[in-house]
Parts: structure tokens; sequence; C-alpha cells
């Protein structure tokens, strides 16, 4: 992948624990996102075909997973044993919080204790991470001994939203490389998968009410050409889409609910919406037949709050929610030029008639009216900060991109939110430069670099500690004009995502920027026996490296 640097080797060590805990000695643990405490021990355990699995009931199913994927790359049989002769034993812990575990590693073996399959799930991300890195290899390993260092980590998460962001609307990335990325960020203890599906330049849901969505709504002419001087001109002629069938969506839903991971589904609403115009040009206030768009940026058509509008999104999302449990869907409501209900006498009518004072207020009411219906069906809508403009719906979740303000506001006011800004976690930024780095987003030459992203603290100091109950959690995006590979999806996200995975799991008095970095080299060796084409940090591992000098 253009771009990658060579990896400098530094010491692995694993620094900064919870308040209480005393900073561990230097030793081989590797594990990010760094745990609550860790007391590193002397001495190591070492897998081998002596090795006997014993789990409880209620944590039977995960650990069959986790061990069939160790059987499978280490060769060795990990038979199944009475718990009291077992060497590596998964124990029903009912003080363990949901998602947290207890995991124990001593010269005579390994005992794992959770209270639920997913604090189990979490434990063995954690023991991947301290196998060796040929643990991640895609076929069996031979001739690696599979040691453990002595170790005790007790470990639980800090908030319950930890997320990450897929924009396959703009590119369309197959169900093999969505799935993937769900794998990926699940080994790092990401619970949120947000998929954004709809789009100005395309949709990629599958309606079986309305077929021209993926007859016209999924296909587009053409794509910018990439320039560093932010100008999108350039076509490149090659007709671009596809879309998920609701068979491949329901795959993806499985597949993450396996890994712990709750897919939240995105349809775009009022605006970024001219992919479904395109399809059904009566649901736009124009009427007129448009094209799907075939450059970035933020376009003019909207739907129309008409019934016929209403009609089409109700039964949307109705199919929407056939297909995904999520308690919660994100609806967009960002980004939605107001000129065409300004000149659309349907929807004046509508102000006047439901006594609103401006267009402002038609798109709360209009947003409003689609929290109801998703009420209806239990589940909880989640839209960009602008849904705050003209008053949020009463039981709205808010994620605040453009900065903190809109989640501060809406904490506020006593709605949930999830912090995203876009100064601490937009992934398709610069990661340096740009010169030498590959296309990033056309935001003037907007830089992320891994350090920012981990510098992120997701609660303002602004809010009590009463309002700060109302942040979920933080995650990043990664939008997709400008990535068209897989290769160059992996570049943009990781490691940036592996600092966030940090920022939204590990306790804010264990983070440390130094740790990390020092703990970084071993984690990136598991994401090279994983193919993962990330970017290499050198700037930041020489930094390292000098300072252990």
């Amino acid at each position: 992948m253009r771009g990658r640097h060579p990896l400098i080797a530094v010491a692995v060590l694993l620094s900064g624990c919870a308040t209480g805990t005393p900073a561990p000695s230097p030793g081989p643990i590797g594990v990010v996102p760094v745990p609550s405490s860790v007391r590193p021990g002397v001495g190591e355990h070492v897998l081998s075909g002596a090795t006997t699995v014993a789990a409880a009931a209620q944590l039977a199913e995960v650990t069959a997973r986790q061990v069939a994927a160790l059987r499978r790359v280490t060769g060795l049989p990990l038979e199944e044993a009475d718990a009291r002769a077992a060497t590596l034993r998964v124990e029903h812990d009912a003080s363990q919080p949901e998602e947290g575990y207890e995991l124990e590693v001593s010269a005579d073996g390994v005992r794992i204790a959770a209270s639920a399959p997913a604090g189990a799930f979490y434990a063995f991300q954690t023991l991947r991470q301290l196998l060796p890195p040929e643990v991640e290899s895609a076929e069996r390993a031979p001739g690696v001994e599979w040691r453990l260092p002595v170790v005790v980590i007790r470990d639980a998460p800090r908030f319950s939203w930890r997320g990450l962001h897929l924009d396959t609307a703009r590119r369309f990335f197959d169900v093999e490389t969505v799935k993937r990325y769900v794998d990926l960020m699940s080994r790092f203890k990401l619970n949120r998968f947000h998929w954004h599906l709809t789009e100005d330049q395309g949709w990629r849901v599958e309606i079986d009410a309305y077929p021209r969505l993926m007859e016209v709504g999924a296909w587009r002419a053409e794509s910018p050409t990439w320039s560093r001087d932010d100008d999108d001109s350039v076509m490149d002629g090659v007709r671009h889409g596809g879309y998920y069938t609701k068979e491949q969506m329901r795959e993806v839903v499985e597949y993450a609910a396996e890994r712990f991971v709750t897919v939240i589904p995105e349809i775009e609403l009022p605006g970024h919406a001219t992919a479904a115009i395109a399809s059904y040009p009566e649901l736009g206030c124009t009427g007129e037949q448009l094209e799907v768009t075939t450059t970035w940026g933020i376009f003019e058509s909207i739907f129309c709050p008409s019934e016929e509008t209403f009609a089409f999104l109700e039964t949307v999302l109705d199919e929407v929610m056939e297909i995904f449990p999520s308690p919660w869907i994100h609806i967009g409501g960002d980004e939605v030029p107001k000129k065409q209900w300004e000149e659309s006498s349907l929807a004046q009518q509508v102000i006047e008639r439901e006594g609103l004072t401006d267009e402002e207020e038609l798109q709360s009411w209009f947003i409003r009216r689609i929290e109801r219906h998703l009420s209806a069906n239990g589940r909880r809508l989640i839209g960009w900060d602008e849904i705050l403009e003209g008053g949020l719906a009463p039981n709205a979740t808010v994620m605040s991109w453009r900065g903190t303000e809109g989640g501060i506001a809406a904490a506020r006011q006593g709605h949930d939110v999830i912090m995203t800004p876009v100064e601490h976690a937009y992934f398709d930024f610069y990661q340096a430069g740009p010169e030498g780095e590959p296309p990033g987003a056309n935001w003037s030459g907007s830089i992320l670099p891994l350090d920012r992203v981990y510098a992120f603290e997701p609660v303002p100091e602004e809010l009590t500690a009463e309002q700060a109950e109302h942040i979920l959690g933080a995650q990043g995006n990664l939008w997709s004009e400008h990535v068209p590979t897989r290769e160059h999806l992996d570049y943009m996200v990781y490691p940036r995502a592996l600092a966030m995975a940090e920022v939204a799991w590990s306790p804010k008095e264990a983070r440390d920027w130094e740790g990390f970095v020092a703990r970084l080299p071993a984690v990136l060796r598991h994401l090279d026996e994983l193919g993962v084409s990330y970017r290499r940090p050198a700037e930041h591992l020489a930094t390292a490296a000098a300072g252990s000098d």
C-alpha cells in the first residue's frame, strides 16, 4: 500500500493502570485497549497438546467458537475436560459487569471469569493479543510455541457505545469486506457498527416495495477522480454501484452478533436523498427527474414533507427494521438545504397547518414524525447533531459531529449522546502531510494524526455528573469519497481505530499516550498476520524509541 512506512522496533510495555493500581513493570504485555487493571507475574504458560478446556454452561457457546479458532491455527486438540482438571477454564462469575472479565494466566493454566458471553468474548480477545501474532494466521501455523505471560487482568469498559462507522453509499464495498471490517473492530472491543447505507450518490438497501431503488438508485454513471487541489471536476467515466440483498444484510447482522457487535443502519433523511428521489421523483419537491449524483458535496434535493413521502419512508424503515434488530435506527438528519422547502407550496402549507415558525421547525416536525413511527416499533432514533435545529424529537439520541457543542446541548436537555467530533473522529482525514499520503478527504487538507485521536475525551468538562451520564460513548467515522479499495480502507482506519478503542474502553486514568505507543508494535504484528494494510505510524514509534534509549 502506498504511503506505508517501515516499522521501527520499540520495546513493548504496558503502562498506565486504573486509579490505585500501581503501574506494572516493563514486560511482554502488549494489549489494546489497555485493561482496567494489570498485574504482571513471573514466568509463562504454554498452550500444548496437554491443554484441556472447560466452560460454564452460560459461557459454553462463546467459548466453543473461540476455542475452535485457536484449535484451527495452533493444531492443538484443546479437548474438553472436567472443570477440576482443565487447564483453560472459563468460569461464570455473577459479580463481573456484563462486558467485564477477569483473565488469570499462571504457570499451571488459564482462568477466565465472566458473568455474560460478551465478557468472555472480550477476555478471549485479550488472550489472543497475549499469544504470538501467528495466532491470527489464516492457516495452521506450525512450529510456534504458544506462550502466554503470567499475568492477572481485570477489565471492563468505560462506555457502552464504542463505535466505528463505514460509508458504503459513496463507495460500495462487498459483503466480505464489511464482515472483515466488523471482525477487526470486534478484536479491539469496539461494539457498535454504524452502517451508512443511503446517500445522494447511492442507495444500498434492498427494499421489496420499491424496486427502482435497486434498479436506479444503487448506480451512478461515474465518480470524480481525486485531486489534492480539492477539484472533483475530472470524472473517471466508470459506472459504480451495487446494493446489499436482505439475505446479505442478515448475514452481516448475524456475523456481527457472534462478535457482540450491534449493527446500526443509517437511512438518510430528509437530506442526502438524491438517489432515492432519482428512483421516485414524486418524493421530491420539484417532481423533476434527477440522476443519481456523480459528484461529492451537499445537494438541494431533499424529501418533500408529503404523505406520499412519509408512506415511502415508513415502508422503507419497516423493511429495514425487519432486517436489523438494533435498538437504534440512524436517520441522518444532517446537511439539509431548505431552499426547496422555501419554494414548495406543499412545504409551506405544512408549516402553516402545523403552526411551525419556519423551515428549521419543519425539519424538526419531519424528524419527530419519523421518530413516532420508530418508537411505535420499539426503536430509538439517532441523528447527527443538526437534528437539534428547530427542537429535538422527544427520545432522540444525538450523534455530535460538528465539535462537541451539539452533544453538550443535547445532554443538558436530557438526551443521550454519542461523541464523534470531526476534529478527533473523522478517519477520512489525512494522517500527516498530506504529501506522501494517499487520498484523504477534501476538507482543505484536514489532518487527523494518531495522537489527536488518542487525546480525545468524550465527556466534556462543561457537563455536570448527572448530565455526563447521557454520554453513551465515542465513535470513529470513515467517509468513503476518496477510499475506493479495501487496502485504502485499512490504511485510513488503522491504527486510528486502535486509539479510538482505547478512548472508548479504557478508564480515563489508565490512558497514557507513551504507554499506548509502546504497546502498539505488538498489536501491529497481529495486524500484519491478519493482512491489514494499516498505516505504520513511524513518526510516533520513532519518538518512543528515542525516549527509551
